[in-house]
This record gives structure tokens, sequence and C-alpha cells, in this order.
């Protein structure tokens, strides 16, 4: 092997970066186990496909159904109509980065078993928490394009740049997380240039993001989620049933146990990956809970989806939604993650390094051991869905923020249809780019998914008692609101540099920041300070809110269909006295008042929503996890069966609540498409959708 000053002779100092001397030192037994072309071909073949496939799917639905992608309700909202099941779909796909792949099983093969429940439980309650802010949203701003309209309308334009900071900076930390993920496995397993996928990625997903909109996203959510499902389980009958390498529970016993003895777990009851009681894995837990809490409150991805659902089953949705998710990185980490500790030594199993664990790489290099390439192709195309699907999600989100909250607040507020719609399309286009370029900027300077997923919290964290209080409380304050989520910003800073400076002798850098008490320090600080000050500045100086302008925004162009009738036959009267232009007649679309916004039911739908979330945080984050915790217990084969058996009917569970229940209740769509095809078929192509036909919602 060449010596350090040889490898790095020739090389332009202020270029010399931790990824090129990895590069340099790899060995020929770690070479990508794909060809570079199968990383072109995933990236750019299947993105293509699937561009194309939901073009195919946005036409027909703009043929066979009332709605229409051309129309910038439907496009950024779905027309605000779309069933708990498909929703719940898109909660579970949005929900699924690469990091819910990755990192899991990082954290699976650092922590053992622990680490699995912490990540899924860890971010799991705040989509079910969620549930409450989507009842609120639905009964005090029904109407609105994103959370931040509600804020501006409330507390005005200081407190509306502040929080859109916030917002802009979830989604851009959320999507660098998709793309240094998503890039770094594609590279590991074909050697694709990590550049290149960084901005192939999201401009494949720009595609059909830009042709459908909203319901497209959800279309492809759900096409997403349900090959996402399919993978997990082969991944898992592989490795408890079927594999020649482990192939039962037993076995994985077997061989945990034999790791444990090699290399025991720092922190963990007799250094045993079969153990609950794990301090590490409580750190991240605590570390996972509060910068989850960042990522779902702020993001507009979770806002988009309550916006496009049915009022009455908003609630319903995220609750399904959470619960399904919670299967996806529990059992792919407790199949992949362990299987990644279990295979160390074995021929197949690639050395991983502390820099490969950050990368989130167990899992992959599980994957190519077990199947060899067939496992590495699948892993590289589970892994592609999952980012190309939370990516779209970012896209739709950050273009409707660009466009109702810059575009149309600040630069022109009398836009049309038309240029509302003009400007989404580009904002789609701009942030995939964006995208890009982010995922390339932490890629040079070192920064990786696992240290990024970490962070979050350090700089979001002080923005989510202030939101979530904003939109459901009527005496939130709104300085004590602004003050507490700049000063927890601050002191999440603070906290994170001073802990890393103390702890590593005044050394500040990537590696040493990154580290669980550093981490651990800057989110508490963020999210405590920040709700601390928001919540007592409420109390002691409460506001009294009725949130009757947050109700009408956006409703002018909503009135009710017969005070439209009124209004057009008015203006039919006018006309026939040459006083109208009778072009203007049709500039306002008739719409029928929402049945589903019926206050009492909302109000009950969020005292449930709120007591049954609490109720499940309560059990996934206390009950279930910290008396297992304190108890020490190292499980024996029977433990460690019972508890993958459990994973593996939880997704089935999963896979039957978001994949077969959404066919369902769409049942009466796709009958009313169904026929539309056949008639255009064989009766000379009169089955395109007419307002006689009957209303039906995807």
């Amino acid at each position: 092997m060449a010596s350090w000053p040889s490898l790095l002779s020739g090389l332009p100092c202020p270029l010399v970066r931790p990824q090129q001397i990895f590069l340099a030192l790899m060995s020929s037994a770690d070479q990508p186990v794909l060809p570079q072309g199968a990383g072109y071909g995933v990236v750019v073949g299947i993105g293509l496909f699937f561009s194309a496939f939901m073009v195919g799917l946005t036409a027909i639905q703009a043929r066979y159904t009332s709605f229409s992608p051309k129309n910038s309700e439907e496009f950024s909202s779905a027309s605000r109509s779309v069933k708990p099941g498909l929703i719940a779909a898109g909660i579970v796909s949005a929900w699924t980065w690469a990091a819910t792949l990755l990192q899991s099983s990082a954290v699976a093969y650092k922590y053992g078993i622990s680490g699995p429940w912490w990540y899924g439980a860890g971010a799991t309650v705040q989509v079910l928490l969620f549930a409450q802010l989507a009842a609120k949203l639905k009964l005090n701003a029904p109407y609105a394009h994103t959370w931040l309209e509600i804020i501006g309308e409330r507390w005005g334009t200081f407190a509306h740049l502040i929080f859109m900071f916030f917002g802009l900076a979830t989604n851009i930390i959320v999507s660098s997380m998709l793309i240094l993920g998503g890039s770094a496995t594609v590279t590991d397993l074909t050697g694709m240039h990590t550049i290149a996928a960084c901005f192939l990625i999201p401009m494949g997903v720009a595609i059909y993001v830009v042709v459908g909109g909203m319901r497209a996203t959800l279309l492809c959510d759900y096409t997403h989620t349900t090959v996402l499902f399919a993978i997990i389980l082969t991944f898992v009958f592989t490795v408890y049933a079927t594999s020649d390498k482990i192939g039962s529970p037993t076995k994985m016993h077997e061989l945990l146990a034999s790791a444990a003895a090699a290399r025991p777990v720092p922190g963990n009851a007799h250094g045993s990956y079969m153990t609950m009681r794990s301090k590490n894995g409580l750190i991240f837990g605590v570390i996972n809970v509060i910068g989850n809490f960042a990522t779902v409150f702020q993001d507009q991805a979770y806002w988009q989806r309550a916006i496009a659902s049915k009022p009455a089953s908003t609630v319903k949705a995220y609750l399904v939604g959470g619960l399904a998710w919670f299967a996806i990185p529990f059992v792919f980490a407790t199949t992949l993650g362990l299987a990644a500790v279990a295979l160390t030594g074995d021929p197949a199993m690639r050395t991983l390094t502390p820099a490969d664990v950050s990368a989130g790489l167990p899992a992959s290099a599980a994957a190519a051991a077990l199947l060899g390439k067939s496992g590495a192709a699948v892993l590289l195309v589970l892994l592609f869905l999952a980012v190309t699907s939370a990516t779209s999600a970012e896209l739709i989100a950050v273009s409707s923020i660009l466009t109702y909250d810059v575009y149309k607040k600040y630069i022109h507020p009398q836009a049309t249809e038309q240029q509302i719609l003009k400007v989404s399309h580009a904002m789609v286009a701009f942030f995939a780019l964006c995208m890009g370029l982010a995922g390339m900027i932490f890629y040079f300077i070192g920064v990786s998914m696992g240290w990024l997923y970490t962070f979050m919290g350090v700089i979001l964290g002080s923005g989510v008692v202030p939101i979530a209080i904003c939109i459901t409380w009527s005496k939130a304050n709104k300085w004590g609101c602004i003050g507490g989520a700049i000063a927890g910003f601050v002191s999440g800073l603070i906290a994170w540099l001073v802990t890393t400076s103390t702890l590593n002798g005044g050394v500040i850098n990537v590696t040493t920041s990154g580290g669980d008490y550093e981490m651990l320090a800057g989110n508490l600080a963020s999210i405590g300070v920040g709700g601390i000050i928001a919540t007592a500045a409420s109390l002691i100086w409460p506001e009294d809110f009725d949130f009757e302008s947050t109700r009408a925004l956006n409703v002018a162009s909503r009135k009710p269909a017969h005070e439209k009738s009124e209004s057009l036959d008015k203006k039919l009267d006018d006309e026939k006295r040459g006083s109208v232009d009778v072009q203007s007649i049709d500039e306002e679309p008739l719409v029928v008042p929402d049945p589903d916004l019926d206050p009492a039911a909302l109000h009950k739908a969020f005292r449930f929503a709120a007591w049954s979330s609490v109720l499940l945080l309560v059990i996934m984050l206390i009950i279930i996890p910290l008396p297992l915790f304190f108890a020490s217990t190292i499980y024996g084969v029977k433990g460690l069966t019972a508890w993958v058996v459990i994973g593996i009917i939880w997704c089935f569970c999963s896979a039957f609540s978001v994949v077969l229940y959404p066919l369902w209740e769409s049942r009466d769509a796709l009958r009313l498409i169904s026929r539309g095809i056949v008639k255009d078929v064989f009766s000379g192509g009169t089955g395109k959708y007419t307002e006689s036909a009957p209303v039906t919602h995807a």
C-alpha cells in the first residue's frame, strides 16, 4: 500500500478532503459490488421511468376525473380532498428518508436492538402528535396553503420572516440528508460519482412534480411505499428464514453473542447487542426525539398533507400513518443493522470504519454480504425509491412556501391563477437545483448524513413550541414566541459549541462536534429554552386571539356556491346593461362549501387526537422502553425471536393499512376511471369526464 506522503503528493493542500484520503486508501477488496453503470441506470433510468409513469397517471386523472393539475389549488393541495389511506401512505413515504433506512441500521450496528426501537419510536411520536396540529389547522385555518400563512396572518411580517427562516432551514437540512444518504450509498454500491448522484436524484423527481403537483406526489408516494414494504419483507425473510449465513433468530442470537464477546458494546449491559440497557442508545433516543420534533412540526411537507386531506379524516390519517411508519426503521434495522454485526468477519462482509457507519453504510454492506450483487441491487432500488419519494414531498413543500409566502405575499399580491401556477412550477425546478447544490456543499466539507441527523435539532428545535402554540392556543404571545425561537437558536449553538470545546480539549471540528453528549447538549438547550420562553411569556402576558382572521384566509376566492350564483346572476344582469365584460363572469370558480368543516366535529377530532397521541407517546417512550432499560435484561433466543416476530407482524399490519386500504377507499374513483377507459377504447373516445358524471375523490 502506498505511503501517506505519496498519496498526498500532487494534491493541492486546500483541496485535500477526508473522502479523497479514504478513496485513496481503499483496497481492491473494498471495490463497489455493482458496476458504475448500475448506479446511473437506477438513478437515471428508474427516475425517468417513474417520471413517465406519473406523467401518465396525471393525464389519466385530468381526463377521467374532475381534478386538473392546471389548477393551482389542485397543484399545491390536491383540492383538499384526499382520503385518509392515501394521506397515510404519503406520510409513510415522506417520513421514509435515506436516514430512515441507513441511520436506523447504523444505530442498530452501534447499539444493538435498542437502536431500532429508539429510532422508530423517537421519530413516530412526532407524527402522532402532529395529528393535533392537523385537527387545529382544519379548525383554525381550513383554507391556508402553508403554516407560514397562519403565522403571518396572526403575528405579522416580522414573525412571518423569522419563522420562514426555520421553515426553509428545515427543508434544506432534510433535503441535504436525503441527498447525502442517497448519494453515499449509490457511490458505495456502484462507484457512481457522488456529485452526479447529488444532482441527478432530485432533477428526475422534479419532472413529475412539475407536471402533476400534489396529487401526483401522493400517488408516487403510494407506489414507492408499496415497493418499499415488499423489499423490506424480502430482506426480513432472507435474514431470518432462508439465508445460509444466518437463516433464523437462533443463529442470529449466536452470532451476535460471539460479536459481543469479541467487541463488547460500550455502555450496554455486559456489552451485549441483545439488551435495551444501552446508555448511548438512550442518549441517541433523546436526540432523536428532539430533532424529529423540529423536522415534523416545521416541515411544510407534513402540513401539506394535512392541507390536502379531507377534514373529517385528517386525524385518522396521521395516527395510521405514524403507527405504520414505525415498522419500517424498526424492522429494517433489526434485520440489516444486526446482520451487519452478525456477519463481522465473514469473507463476504466488508470491514466498516467509523466513517462508513456515520455515512449509514452497514445496511448496504450487509445486503451485499447476504445476497451478493442481487442484494446490493435490491437495496439500491429500495434506497432510491425512499429518497425520491421524500424528495418529491420536499419539492412540493418548498414550492408552496416560495410561491405563497414569498411571491404572492411580498412580490405580487394580486397574482392571477396562471401566474401562481407558473411560479409554483418554477420553484419546484429551482429547489431541485438547490438540493443538489446543498448535497454537494456538505459532501465537500466532509459532513455526513449521520452528523446532520443529530445536528438538526440544535438549530431547528427552538421553533417547535412557538409554532405549535401559535396554531393551537389563542393565548400564545407573539413576542414571547419570537423571542423564544431566537433565544433557543442561540442557546442551542452555544451549548453545542461549549460542550464540544470542553469535552475535546478546545478542539472544534466536524469529528469532535458530532459526539453524543455534544449533540445532546445543543438539542436540549435549543428546544428547552425556546419552549420555556414562549410558554412562560404566553402565561404571563396572554393574548386573546379568536382565529377569525386565520379562518378567513383565502376564503374570498372560495365563496359558497349559492353566494356565487347570486353574484353570477348580478353580473349577467349588469352585462345585459352593458356595464360588465362577459369574460369577467368566469373569473372565480364555483366552490361548494365543505360539509366536513363542522366546528363541533373538528373540536371532537382534536380531543381524540390529543388523548390518543399522548397515550401512544407515553407507551412508546416510557412504558415499553424504560422498564426494559432499567431491568438490564439480556435477551435469550426466545426473547430475540419474540422481538423479531412482533416486528414482522407490525410490518404486515402497516403494509395492509397503507397499501391495501387506500385501494379499498378509492374503489369508486378507480371504477370511474375504468369506465372512462373502457368507453374510450370501445365507444369512440367518449370516456372523458364530464360534470354530469358522479364526483369521487381519489
